[in-house]
């Protein structure tokens, strides 16, 4: 397993939270996704079957580019 906290400047709402949640747990892999909108923060974690790079290009398509 392999966990990551990243900042994203770009969630601004409930709303934008819950997008984030449902998607990166959508992807094939992910064990757990949370988002904070008070930290603008999102923690995920993935197990093998799953890489960063997807996680990112995922994020990046629904315009919540992470800042590392």
């Amino acid at each position: 397993m392999e966990k990551r906290k990243v900042k994203i400047p770009s969630i601004n709402c409930i709303h934008c939270v819950h997008t984030i949640e449902s998607e990166l747990k959508a992807l094939p892999g992910v064990v757990s996704v949370h988002a904070d909108l008070a930290s603008k923060e999102v923690e995920v974690e993935w197990d093998k079957q799953q890489n960063w790079s997807n996680i990112v290009a995922l994020l990046m398509g629904m315009n919540y580019p992470p800042q590392e």
